[in-house]
């Protein structure tokens, strides 16, 4: 009983310690076989263009592995990751140089290194797919395809072909800024295939922008062309459209173009207000507040009149009619939560139709006695002119009538004393003239105690012709006063 019960144990024992080793053996097995492949799960293609997948391995004791194989080679299976199946397809296979599919296929990653990277070439639409990664270590050092259906930690690609490029990434996308801070925009486009990697352009950005572009591998290893653009927002750029382009060169004759663009908005207060009279004098005026503002949608208007502390009025328009009869200065203050402007004030002449009339009234009336004034300051000024030209011309010609009548007078007297012979004890008398009297048209008489009594006609002036006449005749006569 008791023999039979020893040899159940040690057959327990046994079989437990067979199990134990058994079980160290395939963890030790397995632990020596880890592996995993770090690719992007998706890369996007585009036709007539290359295509890079990037990639990486890792496996275990891979110094160790790597110092014993002769040679490594890399596969890539297409829809299927089994290799030994009839119905896989095998697009590249470096060990044999077989590209299948393809019109060129390249590894550009070291396998030595851990390094799978492959480029495809010349992609059509019928390469899209999903792609395995297999490594080879020959002779018999390690075979092992890359699958993600038996293990999370392994992985594969799929290529999607499209005819037209996806448009490039603007971040922020919502680009709402406060007017004079830094802002700094970011423009994005996948770069597939690295040899041929797109061109950014940028159209519609501020004057104080700085760009810069270089090509960047991302997170999952893809890469695309980055471009950095930096400015100061201004209110004069607010709802300004940025867009950034992207073009992609190709093997056919058409590169593909695609943009992207985001609208900036610049937060600031009012800006440019002012007041807009319609019309500028009336019976009816309307005013307006004019102001730029950003945001708009909250901006508040408050009216005041020249003289006055307190607002007249809120509101972007007010109305000013006859009835109110209103004359003065106004003004407005526009405000949004990031500050408030002033505008300069307007003058606006509003009566009522009395007024008006009473204005026009006035005006007419100091027009006519304006005109009535210059009118007589210009006959005076006439007048004056023509008399000093008068007396001048009347100077001169007098000096020439006193020449000549000096000689006629000498004439005469010798004349009047031949005549006179006998009469040599008469007394010669001169008579006195009265020029004034000549001027104002009085008679003038000259007697003689023997001699003929000399009467000289009046002179009437009534133009200025004859005041010239009246002076010469003046001269005349004082000549034959001196002479007789």
């Amino acid at each position: 009983m008791m023999s039979s019960t020893l040899r159940t144990l040690m057959a327990g024992y046994q079989i437990t310690y067979f199990i134990f080793i058994s079980s160290l053996l395939v963890h030790t097995h397995s632990a020596d076989n880890i592996y995993s492949a770090e690719m992007p799960q998706t890369v996007t293609a585009l036709t007539g263009s290359c295509v890079q997948i990037p990639c990486t391995f890792n496996i275990s004791n891979f110094e160790d592995k790597r110092k014993t194989a002769k040679s490594i080679y890399g596969i890539w299976l297409k829809n299927k990751s089994q290799f030994a199946d009839e119905d896989s397809f095998i697009a590249f296979n470096s060990s044999k140089n077989i590209i299948r599919g393809f019109s060129d296929v390249q590894m550009t990653g070291n396998l030595s290194e851990s390094n799978c990277t492959t480029v495809f070439y010349n992609i059509m639409m019928n390469h899209s797919d999903s792609y395995y990664f297999r490594l080879e270590m020959e002779p018999n050092v390690f075979r092992a395809t890359f699958n993600p259906s038996t293990d999370v930690s392994r992985k594969t690609v799929r290529i999607n072909v499209r005819d037209s490029p996806q448009p490039p990434e603007l971040k922020p996308n919502d680009l709402k800024v406060m007017e004079e801070t830094t802002v700094n925009l970011i423009c994005s486009a996948e770069a597939p295939c690295p040899k041929q990697p797109p061109t950014i352009s940028w159209s519609n950005i501020p004057e104080s922008a700085h760009i810069t572009t270089q090509l960047q591998e991302k997170p999952d290893k893809n890469q695309s062309v980055f471009s950095y653009m930096t400015f100061k927002a201004s209110y004069k750029d607010h709802r300004r459209n940025i867009s950034c382009t992207a073009t992609y060169p190709r093997n056919t004759p058409v590169a593909s173009t695609v943009e992207t663009i985001v609208m900036l908005r610049v937060l600031f207060p009012p800006k440019g207000t002012c007041v807009i009279i319609t019309p500028s004098v009336g019976t009816n005026v309307t005013l307006t507040c004019k102001s730029r503002a950003s945001p708009s949608n909250d901006l508040n208007y408050t009216w005041y009149k020249h003289g006055e502390e307190k607002p007249i009025a809120w509101g972007m328009k007010i109305n000013l009619t006859k009835t109110q009869n209103q004359i003065g200065s106004y003004h407005c203050i526009a405000q949004n939560k990031y500050g408030k402007q002033s505008s300069e004030e307007a003058q606006c002449a509003v009566k009522g139709q009395s007024g008006l009339s009473h204005l026009v009234i006035y005006g007419c009336t100091g027009g006519l006695l304006a005109f009535v004034l210059l009118s007589a300051v210009f006959f005076y000024y006439m007048r004056t002119k023509a008399s000093r030209q008068a007396h001048v011309i009347g100077s001169d010609q007098a000096e020439d009538k006193n020449r000549d009548t000096t000689a006629i007078y000498t004439n005469n007297a010798t004349a009047i004393s031949k005549n006179d012979e006998k009469k040599e004890t008469d007394e010669l008398h001169y008579g006195e003239i009265d020029f004034s009297k000549l001027q104002t048209g009085h008679k003038t008489r000259e007697h003689s105690n023997n001699g003929p009594e000399t009467e000289y006609s009046e002179l009437q002036v009534t133009e200025r012709k004859k005041q010239i006449n009246s002076a010469q005749k003046m001269d005349e006569l004082y000549a034959q006063v001196q002479k007789k």
